[in-house]
């Protein structure tokens, strides 16, 4: 070997690694689906739905929480509410928002008016700490904060997660909602 030649092995490599994002989903039912599923049924099949999206798969779920409807609705059954922790890569927010849409409309969902109630409800709570204004979905979640039916469930499946706009844990979330504490109880 020639004295001014390097030898192969010792050129530079360039390795990429890709880390894979945690993504937070909140999902609720309070209404039976279109295929007369019970809600907590609803919620179930919506877990392993969300498994099954192309790039994720569902790392965490949380136990499932029985809750009053926010704000209270008179003759509304109470929701089943949970969180899914997803890990992979995600499509673009839009066409994920477009993906969780789908599977509510194939449990039946339908949006009379601003909070009815329900046979599927998806929301993304978080993406791997994006925040986006604008168009949907506004990330993170705008009221998530102010959910204790999302925090619980939330702390089951990422404990140490911190709100990526407010700084703040879900421990000290849920501290503030303590007034909310009775209105959510986990299932056995």
């Amino acid at each position: 070997m020639h004295a001014d030649v390097a030898p192969f092995h010792t050129t530079p490599v360039l390795s990429i690694c890709k880390r894979e994002k945690v993504i937070i989903i909140a999902l609720g039912a309070n209404l039976p689906s279109a295929t007369g599923a019970s809600p907590l049924a609803s919620c179930d099949a919506a877990a392993v739905a969300l498994g099954a999206l192309p790039g994720l798969r569902l790392a965490a779920l949380s136990r499932w929480y029985r809750t009053d409807p926010i704000p209270p609705l008179p003759g509304a059954p109470p929701y089943i509410n949970g969180v899914a922790r997803l890990e992979g890569t995600p499509p673009a927010p839009r066409e994920l928002l477009t993906m969780l849409q789908r599977i509510e409309a194939e449990a039946g969902r339908e949006r009379p008016f601003p909070n009815a109630p329900r046979t599927l409800d998806l929301d993304i709570i978080d993406l791997d700490g994006l925040c986006r204004a604008a168009p949907d979905p506004i990330l993170p979640h705008p009221r998530a904060h102010l959910r204790r039916f999302v925090l619980e469930p939330l702390r089951d499946v990422a404990p140490g997660w911190v709100h990526p706009i407010l700084h703040r844990s879900v421990e000290e979330l849920l501290a503030d909602l303590a007034d909310q504490a009775s209105a959510v109880t986990a299932l056995p």
